[in-house]
């Protein structure tokens, strides 16, 4: 352990132009951790133009993902994190481990080779890590956003038993979304039956402060997409998943 007192890890995401959450969630909890753990973090992004949270807008901004590996790689971090979970899930079932690989690859071009993990992916994962089954969902998007999702979790082999579409059609909205508002939305939700609750299957809508409220509320592990990227960011690290405050994925169980 001495040898990683010192250690420091750099994490490059990959994020939406208007995404302004990504860069407060994921270096929060990795803050908390430094103060349990000895590893230390840096964090550098590249973006991709998105302001309205769109198919069109959303396939036209993941072109851009390429780019952005390839300029992170130029910093040689040891990790990408991709930033938008409807971007990928909008492409088409499965997709996330098509960009997964293909990033991968543009730094291992670029001589940077990094492992690249998606909020898409990294929720899928984390359910299964959890071992959930059914599961109540809420995200900001309009309902035919949601269902693309919701279609991309179950083909993944999960019931969504319940969601609910916030329909905020304007991501720098969706930002500023007030994370009191999440444990009420949830309360209306029949969530006496699933497996686990996805707070925010959106790493943009802000969802951090009231994890462990939801938690205690429903009696049920909480995952939110930005939780469950930092779960993957570091594993990919091969670093101990405990953060405080991130609720049950990130208490050292898993």
């Amino acid at each position: 352990m001495e040898s990683q007192v010192q250690k420091v890890f750099r994490i490059g995401q990959i994020v939406p132009s208007s995404n302004t959450t990504m860069e407060t969630e994921i270096p929060a909890m990795l803050a908390a951790r430094q103060l349990v753990r000895p590893e230390r973090f840096t964090f550098h992004s590249s973006r991709m133009r998105m302001k309205t949270v769109k198919k069109e807008e959303l396939a036209a901004m993941d072109a851009e993902s390429d780019r952005c590996a390839l300029e992170l790689s130029d910093a040689r971090v040891d990790v990408l994190g991709y930033a938008c979970l409807v971007a990928i899930m909008s492409m088409g079932r499965g997709y996330h481990r098509q960009s997964e690989v293909r990033l991968k690859s543009r730094t291992e071009e670029n001589g940077g080779l990094a492992p690249v993990v998606t909020s898409a992916g990294a929720l899928v994962n984390a359910l299964k890590v959890i071992g959930a089954k059914r599961i109540a969902l809420v995200a900001p998007y309009m309902k035919p956003l949601t269902e693309l999702v919701v279609d991309y979790i179950e083909h993944e082999g999960f019931e969504v038993v319940e969601w609910r579409a916030l329909e905020i059609p304007d991501n720098l909205e969706v930002g500023r979304h007030d994370p009191s508002r999440l444990p009420g939305i949830v309360a209306e939700m029949n969530t006496k039956d699933v497996d686990a609750v996805v707070l925010s299957a959106c790493v943009q809508m802000p969802s951090l402060p009231v994890v462990e409220k939801v938690e205690a509320m429903t009696g049920k592990p909480v995952i939110t997409a930005a939780i469950a990227t930092t779960y993957a960011l570091l594993k990919e690290l091969d670093l101990e998943a405990v953060v405080p405050g991130g609720g049950t994925l990130l208490s050292g169980a898993y």
